[in-house]
C-alpha cells in the first residue's frame, strides 16, 4: 500500500540499493593480484599468512582496522542525512 509521497515497494528499494552499495564496496575493498609483503601506511612488515588469506592485501592488520573503521564511521554519517533512509 501506498502511504505519502512514496510508491508501494519503495522501503524494500531502499533497502535492496544499501545491500547493493554494500557488497560493491566490499568487491571493489577484496583486491587482488600480488600482496605487498609491507603495509603501504606504517611499512610495519605483512605476515606470510595474511598475505596468503588475504589476496592483494596492502595493509596491516592495525592499519587496516583503522580504515575499515574510518569508513564504517563515514557510511553512518552519510546515512543520517539521506532523505531515502527516512522513508517509513
Amino acid at each position: 500500500m501506498a502511504g505519502g509521497w512514496y510508491k508501494d515497494g519503495a522501503v524494500q528499494e531502499q533497502i535492496d540499493a544499501s545491500v547493493d552499495d554494500a557488497v560493491k564496496r566490499a568487491r571493489a575493498l577484496l583486491g587482488g593480484g600480488e600482496s605487498r609483503t609491507h603495509c603501504e601506511l606504517c611499512e610495519a612488515p605483512i605476515p606470510e599468512r595474511r598475505r596468503a588469506a588475504v589476496p592483494g592485501v596492502r595493509l596491516c592488520v592495525p592499519c587496516q582496522r583503522e580504515e575499515d573503521e574510518a569508513e564504517a564511521l563515514a557510511r553512518v554519517q552519510d546515512r543520517r542525512g539521506n532523505k531515502d533512509s527516512q522513508l517509513r
